[in-house]
């Protein structure tokens, strides 16, 4: 059994990077089967069980619990070498790897392609979170994997094909000097259902522009530029979109916050919260669809942040110099200096710095 295959065997398979979807022959590897249940957007979970356990619409612990049972897990730091890991500055802060990857990308054919890296920094108050994308074709160094895979510079997400769960947590650690805490693990198709389950959400559109991979027939939306309500399907087509502008993923990037941002924004002031039908089915059929880390508690988490709500979240972006080729592949060179800048003050806990680090 090749390494790729045994990796296989023992994570579940979310993503690998373009380049290294092959095996030791150098030919595709063929795709492992993928887990029916699509994995949504995690932190969107935890912060909508927030907003319920703020607004005192749950009677004691037990729907927590009972929500907290069901969500799968994933062995995220066993044979993570501590000795290399960083060190904890800011006792109390939360740091989360939130991985994702779009399952319905019509180009997506053997279920896996890497398309989100999102650092999630939860101050110690819990008062606010700060959400940092990296591009998926960040260069960097990978360290190598118990299987001996990678211990070179290859674009970011290469190391989940090299190494699973705990590979990405080393290289995203050795990147940021952050240390990571808990891991989410995500399907950003998982749009759809959500959106469609709030009934739709507001979206400013920043200018028209045409999908050339979107789910009606024919694989083309038309957007128009403005403020206008998308159901599932078209908020999923809005967020996966990157064909379609000079700079590519860094404005699917954007597109993929505002949406965020706007079902979050909708959770909270529609009528999910105010509907108890309406209430369960929606948590309980994205709780369903969500993987993390085996120590992460939602019941916790969520009573931590009972009080946050969209407004206390700030969407950044790793800096970056520009995007090159390094032999054959495309790839993003990170700003190393303003990077650390913006990393030191996640490790630091300094909100303010990371707003400012992050402009």
């Amino acid at each position: 059994m090749s390494d790729r295959q045994q990796l296989a065997a023992s994570e579940p398979r979310f993503f690998a990077s373009e380049e290294e979807d092959a095996d030791a022959t150098g030919q595709p590897s063929a795709p492992a089967p993928r887990r029916r249940r699509g994995r949504r957007i995690a932190l969107i979970v935890l912060l909508v069980l927030a907003l319920l356990a703020g607004g005192g619409v749950l009677a004691g612990g037990l729907y927590y619990r009972s929500v907290n049972s069901s969500i799968d897990r994933v062995d995220a730091f066993t044979g993570v070498p501590e000795e290399s890991r960083p060190q904890v500055v800011a006792k109390g802060a939360m740091n989360i790897m939130i991985l994702g990857s779009d399952s319905r990308d019509p180009e997506n054919t053997g279920g896996s392609r890497s398309d989100t890296i999102i650092l999630a920094h939860l101050p110690k108050d819990r008062s606010s979170a700060q959400l940092i994308s990296i591009p998926r074709d960040t260069w960097t160094h990978v360290p190598r994997s118990d299987q001996g895979r990678g211990g070179r510079d290859a674009k970011i997400n290469a190391a989940y094909a090299w190494g699973g769960v705990p590979l990405m947590v080393q290289t995203l650690e050795k990147f940021t000097g952050v240390r990571i805490d808990h891991v989410a693990m995500v399907d950003f198709a998982g749009f759809k259902e959500i959106v469609d389950a709030l009934g739709g959400i507001e979206i400013d559109v920043e200018q028209g522009f045409t999908s050339t991979h979107s789910l009606n027939p024919g694989g083309k939306r038309e957007f128009v530029a403005g403020r206008q309500t998308m159901d599932g399907a078209t908020a999923l087509d809005y967020a996966r979109e990157r064909y379609a502008f000079a700079n590519g993923d860094f404005t699917r990037i954007k597109h993929q916050q505002q949406v965020i941002k706007a079902i979050l924004d909708k959770a909270a002031s529609g009528g999910t919260l105010s509907s108890p039908t309406k209430l369960n089915s929606f948590v309980k059929a994205t709780a369903n669809s969500v993987a993390v880390d085996k120590s992460m508690s939602l019941v916790d988490l969520a009573m931590e942040m009972r009080h946050l709500r969209s407004g206390n979240l700030g969407f950044y972006t790793c800096p970056v110099k520009g995007t090159g080729r390094v032999g054959s592949e495309s790839v993003v060179f990170p700003d190393n200096a303003k990077a650390k800048e913006l990393f030191d003050a996640v490790r630091r806990d300094s909100v303010q710095q990371i707003i400012s680090a992050g402009k």
